[in-house]
C-alpha cells in the first residue's frame, strides 16, 4: 500500500474562505474592492494572443518594474506564484525535522501550514491587543528557531508595528535566524512606515522582506508575489522555486501594474477612506474595531453567538465574512473592504443583529 509521509496524517490543509451558496458576495479574502489598472488588464489580453512559448525564467521586466518603482537591486528579487509560493519555500529552504518556526498568535496562518508540510515545529507568540509584539517574539525563541515570521501589517487583525519595533526585533535575534517581513498588505501602510526603512534591513544578510501583487494591485486573480532576499539566501530559494512559475500574461500584468503606481495609490485611498467610514459606524454601534492598515478590518463582536448570528444573517443577505474561529477569534468576524454601497448593506443588517 503506498503511504505518505507520516507526518503529513497530523496535517489540516490549509482552508480558505468558505463562500457557501455561488450569489454571495465575498468580503472574506480580501481582494480589491476595485479594477486593476487598465493598462495591466489591456497588456495581458494582447499577451494571452502568443501562447506558445514558455514564461521568462527570470522574470525580467516584472523584476525591472519592482526594482524601478522601490529603488531596489533586481537580483535580489524574487517572484513566485503568489506570496504564498515565496512563503512555502522560504520554509522548504530553511527549516525541516527538528527545527522551529516562530509566528505570532494571529498571524498569517498559511505559514504554519508551510512549516508543518517540512515537518518543522511552529510556534506562536502571543500578541497584545491583537497587535504582534517584540518581547513575546523574543520570549518565544529558541536556539531550535530557524525562521521569525512577521505579518506587517496584520492579517487578520489589519494592526501594525513601527519600523523601529521591527528594527529592535532584528537586532535582538542571532544573526543565523531569518527574520521574514511579510507586507501583503504593505502597501496601505506605506504612508505610515517609510517602505524604503524596511527594505534596507535586507542589506544586513538575514531579513526578507514579501509583497503581492492580490491587494493593492488588484491582481489576486494572476497569483503573482514577490520578496527581497540577501543574495546568498536568494540563491537558496531559486532551487526550490519552480523555474516556470508565472505565466507570461501574470508576469506582464503584474509589471504593468507595478509601473501605473498613480492606479495603485488611487485603489489603496480609496479603500482607506472607505475602511475608516465603516469602521467608525462600526464602533458607533459599539463593536471593537482594531485600528487596521490593510483593506479590511476585524470587528469583534459582544460574544461568539452574537458573531455566529450576524455572519448568519449576513449570509442571508448574500453577503460572506471571514469567521476567525480557525484563528481563536470565535467573537469576531474580518471584512474585506468593498465598494460603500456593499459596506453600507453590512452595517444595515449589524445593525438589525444588535437590536
Amino acid at each position: 500500500m503506498i503511504s505518505a509521509r507520516s507526518h503529513l496524517d497530523r496535517i489540516a490543509g490549509y482552508a480558505l474562505a468558505d463562500l457557501g451558496e455561488s450569489d454571495l458576495i465575498s468580503l472574506a479574502q480580501n481582494e480589491s474592492a476595485f479594477e486593476a489598472s487598465p493598462s495591466a488588464i489591456d497588456e495581458g489580453k494582447a499577451a494571452c494572443s502568443s501562447p506558445e512559448g514558455y514564461p521568462d525564467t527570470e522574470w525580467s521586466e516584472l523584476r525591472s518594474a519592482i526594482s524601478d518603482v522601490h529603488g531596489l537591486d533586481s537580483k535580489r528579487i524574487l517572484c513566485g506564484a503568489g506570496s504564498m509560493e515565496i512563503i512555502n519555500c522560504i520554509i522548504r529552504t530553511f527549516a525541516g525535522p527538528g527545527d522551529e518556526v516562530v509566528g505570532t498568535q494571529y498571524g498569517y496562518g498559511y505559514v504554519r501550514t508551510a512549516a508543518s508540510l517540512t515537518d518543522a515545529r511552529y510556534l506562536q507568540a502571543k500578541e497584545i491587543d491583537c497587535t504582534v509584539c517584540v518581547d513575546e517574539i523574543l520570549g518565544t525563541v529558541t536556539p531550535a528557531t530557524k525562521i521569525v515570521f512577521v505579518c506587517n501589517p496584520g492579517n487578520p487583525t489589519g494592526t501594525m508595528i513601527s519600523h523601529d519595533e521591527i528594527l529592535r526585533l532584528r537586532q535582538a535575534l542571532s544573526e543565523d535566524v531569518l527574520l521574514v517581513i511579510d507586507q501583503a498588505y504593505g502597501e496601505f501602510a506605506d504612508d505610515h512606515n517609510d517602505p524604503a526603512e524596511t527594505f534596507a534591513l535586507v542589506d544586513r544578510g538575514d531579513t526578507v522582506v514579501t509583497r503581492s501583487f492580490s491587494k493593492a494591485y488588484g491582481l489576486a486573480g494572476i497569483r503573482v508575489g514577490w520578496g527581497y532576499f540577501p543574495m546568498d539566501v536568494a540563491t537558496q530559494i531559486r532551487k526550490v522555486l519552480s523555474p516556470n512559475n508565472i505565466s507570461v500574461p501574470a508576469q506582464i500584468m503584474a509589471a504593468a501594474a507595478m509601473r501605473d503606481q498613480t492606479h495603485m495609490r488611487s485603489i489603496v485611498h480609496r479603500t482607506i477612506d472607505i475602511r475608516e467610514r465603516f469602521a467608525h459606524e462600526c464602533r458607533a454601534l459599539g463593536l471593537a474595531v482594531p485600528e487596521s492598515h490593510a483593506n479590511f478590518v476585524l470587528i469583534r463582536f459582544p460574544s461568539a453567538e452574537i458573531a455566529a448570528e450576524a455572519d448568519r444573517q449576513l449570509r442571508v443577505n448574500k453577503l460572506a465574512l471571514r469567521g476567525m474561529g480557525p484563528y481563536g477569534l470565535a467573537d469576531c468576524l474580518r471584512a474585506t473592504i468593498c465598494e460603500q454601497s456593499i459596506m453600507d448593506r453590512c452595517l444595515k443588517v449589524l445593525k438589525e443583529v444588535l437590536q
